[in-house]
């Protein structure tokens, strides 16, 4: 979503779109299986009415939101069994008495609020507890005697594990499915950013729309990245050492990093390529050979997941044949009018030589990828003594009473949250009791699931969820309507819970508009209700959401312009410690030695540049009147994303990088921004405006000097002997004119930055 979405009436249209993919039959499926067992066992036995105990349960807990192995998921399930059956219990005990039932209701909230202290799994187990504790109070639990109560809390139990048992069937079977899983989504979502470059090498009209979805397209791949070593990590990090395909697997994975940052690199190279002449002499080549490297990734994707051959790079090959080819014409009709060449024009090929050794550095890249896969699918042993294949470093935990102990307090937004999310909850809990509101517990429910930690993402969450009930409403009104069968009423529900689950992660909104029928249905079921439940859940649906905005902006809010600034220092720190290590390797070149750095650095960057610019879209989601000022804020983003592009690009030209030639002003240039970095991040600490900027462009024009006088010397030498290959002068040219130009991007970069910060701190 761009910066400027959310203030047009597109950016309401856009909750209503389906994310790129593809449906989750599976899940639909299994929601089926599920539900129906129960239900049925219900119908059967003639206990319909109390099996909705048991289907809610297995509900609830296959709702669960875990991503990750297969030991995960079933933990995260045994806890949301656990969870909702104390709940019930809670619930049935507190329900008859209304002063129990509202202070139990603020106390169980609150408590499944600090959940999300934890993580997101722990924030998605405390969800479904929490809904399952305001329907048990308000539909399931009465405590009329103590055999009722531990049957119906048996029922809760056993649809818990009979969901539980369910999804971990593949556990043993196919123990490394997930990670395979989430290594094909990571180069799925790697050819879509490939796919952006290609875009860039078309020189779109409209840059700076095309910036924001390359740059949003970047955080995904890091993100899944991030997650695809996280998964690695809990699969193999209990034994002594990975296996065979474990290895495999690593190896995708850390290539995914490598092609990614060839690609930024690439996109570098391409913004300054397509600004010279001759670039338009190689454009149509370069944009072919992007094309297939897109094909190509996708290849990768699909058959990491089917574990078949599905890799057929022949025409990617004759794309790259084709590139270097035309890159041999332009050079020589370049250099055989030596006499009337000029600096610039030389500068140009020598970007042009960049860009086509890039593409085919990545083809390379993709065969590699390719054998790794065919070795992967045949159980090949494969030499991998080069290459570091160890698991991803991970932080160290703190306990769970420490990470309790340092957010209760009101700095904290996760706690803030509790809190707030608890005395909604209980006020409408409280207002459904009091005014004796026919199915008024919707009223909790709806608050409950659109209240978030920030005001953004309540508003979306209400907007989604209270539109998608208004039409689902009306479709369940329909179906009571014009269905007047039990069992058509149950085949129904049946359909609409199954594509439901299979569009949920496309559509929280086509979610919600399919769900909402299925609870009247099931209702109507379980009941013998009639329309007016649609009608009731609609109009109950808007006071809860109405609630839950109340809420968000009145209740200790937290605007995101107040934790902007740590944000965006912690990512100005980021940025700078991976340029210092970058820099460090040029100003004293010892091949590999700051490898792993780097790549740590770069990740820890690339991290820091997602969240500053998740919370830039939160803010741009926040009431204007404490929105502030916009612009800087978006421009800021922008050229720091543009800083780490160059930094990247410096950090895949150090392959080629002797060290032999070095500019005088080099270290006095890079000490001199270092120091501009470090002064505007502890601006933002300490909001205060920047100290004046120093004169950058002074050491800049010595540098230039240079480049200027190599690439004389290197044109008299191909004037004098055009056969010599390779000299000192041809080698220093191509290792200095690429670091010449990125460092003139970057001080034009830091320039733009301290001038938005100054500006922002005045």
């Amino acid at each position: 979503m761009s910066f400027t979405d959310k203030r047009s009436v597109g950016w309401l249209l856009q909750q209503f779109q389906l994310k790129p993919g593809k449906p989750d039959i599976f899940a639909g499926l299994r929601s089926l299986l599920i539900l129906g067992v129960p239900i049925g066992v219900g119908i059967v036995t003639g206990h319909a009415a109390t099996s909705a105990i048991a289907t809610m349960a297995a509900w609830f807990v296959g709702m669960v939101n875990v991503e990750g192995t297969y030991r995960q998921k079933a933990m995260a399930m045994s806890a949301a069994t656990i969870g909702v059956t104390v709940v019930f219990l809670i619930a049935s005990l507190v329900s008859s008495h209304l002063w129990l039932a509202i202070p139990a209701t603020f106390l169980v909230i609150f408590i499944a609020g600090l959940a999300s202290l934890y993580g997101n799994v722990a924030a998605s187990v405390s969800l479904v507890t929490s809904i399952m504790f305001v329907i048990a109070l308000a539909r399931f639990a009465s405590f009329s005697n103590f055999s009722t109560l531990i049957q119906h809390c048996a029922l809760c139990l056993t649809g818990g594990i009979w969901t539980t048992v369910l999804s971990s069937l593949l556990w043993v079977v196919r123990p490394d499915a997930p990670v395979k899983q989430v290594v094909a989504r990571c180069y799925d979502s790697l050819s879509k950013f490939v796919d952006l470059a290609k875009e860039r090498a078309l020189n779109p009209q409209d840059l700076q729309e095309w910036t924001q979805r390359f740059l949003q397209a970047q955080d995904i791949v890091t993100q899944d990245l991030t997650f695809a070593r996280s998964v690695w990590t809990a699969m193999w990090t209990r034994q002594r050492g990975a296996n065979l395909r474990g290895n495999y697997l690593l190896m995708l994975i850390e290539d995914v990093n490598q092609i990614l940052n060839s690609v930024v690199a690439l996109s570098e190279l391409l913004a300054i390529a397509s600004t010279g002449q001759l670039y338009s002499q190689l454009q149509r080549e370069i944009e072919q050979a992007i094309e297939q490297l897109v094909i190509a990734v996708q290849m990768l994707s699909r058959g990491i997941a089917k574990e078949k051959n599905l890799v057929r790079l022949g025409d990617l090959d004759r794309t790259i044949e084709a590139l270097e080819h035309q890159w041999q014409v332009i050079r020589a009709q370049v250099l055989n009018q030596t006499v009337n060449v000029q600096t610039d024009e030389y500068a140009e090929l020598l970007n042009l030589k960049k860009i086509t050794a890039s593409l085919t550095n990545l083809a390379q890249q993709i065969h590699i990828d390719a054998e790794i896969i065919a070795d992967f699918k045949q159980g090949k042993q494969r030499p991998i003594s080069q290459r570091k294949i160890a698991p991803p470093t991970q932080s160290e935990n703190s306990t769970i009473i420490d990470t309790l102990r340092n957010n209760f307090t009101f700095d904290s937004v996760l706690f803030r949250h509790a809190l707030r999310l608890a005395l909604v909850t209980t006020v409408a809990e409280l207002l459904a009791s009091v005014l004796q509101l026919p199915r008024g517990y919707w009223i909790t429910l709806t608050a409950l699931v659109a209240l978030k930690p920030n005001f953004g993402g309540t508003s979306e969450t209400t907007v989604q969820r209270v539109i998608g009930t208004i039409l689902g409403g009306i479709i369940g009104i329909g179906v009571i309507l014009l269905v007047k069968n039990q069992l058509a009423n149950g085949v129904c529900f049946l359909l609409l819970v199954f594509t439901a689950m299979s569009v949920r992660s496309l559509s929280y909104s086509i979610f919600t508009i399919l769900l909402t029928p299925a609870i009247i249905l099931l209702l109507n079921l379980i009941s013998a209700g009639d329309w007016k439940i649609g009608i009731l859940r609609i109009v109950d649906s808007l006071a809860g959401g109405v609630l839950a905005l109340l809420g968000s902006y009145l209740l200790f809010p937290r605007w995101e312009r107040q934790q902007l600034p740590a944000q965006l220092e912690k990512t100005i720190r980021a940025n700078l410690a991976y340029f210092q290590q970058v820099i460090a390797n040029y100003l004293h070149p010892k091949r590999g030695t700051f490898t792993d750095s780097i790549n740590t650095l770069r990740h820890q960057a690339a991290l820091e540049n997602a969240n500053a610019t998740a919370a830039a879209q939160r803010l741009f989601s926040e009431p204007r009147h404490v929105q502030g000022e916009i612009e800087p804020v978006i421009t800021l983003m922008v050229y720091i994303r543009s800083f780490f592009s160059s930094v990247t690009t410096l950090a895949e030209h150090m392959r080629e990088f002797s060290g032999e030639y070095q500019f005088t002003e080099l270290n006095r240039l890079t000490d001199t921004i270092i120091q501009v970095l470090e002064n505007l991040a502890d601006a933002l600490q300490q909001r205060q405006p920047p100290q004046k900027l120093p004169p950058l462009d002074n050491y800049l024009e010595t540098i230039h000097g240079q480049i200027q006088q190599l690439h004389t010397v290197r044109l008299s030498e191909i004037a004098t002997n055009p056969n010599a290959l390779t000299t000192p002068t041809l080698q220093a040219v191509r290792e200095q004119t690429p670091l010449s130009i990125e460092l003139e991007r970057i001080v034009n970069e830091v320039k733009v930055i301290h001038c938005v910060i100054a500006r922002m701190q005045d």
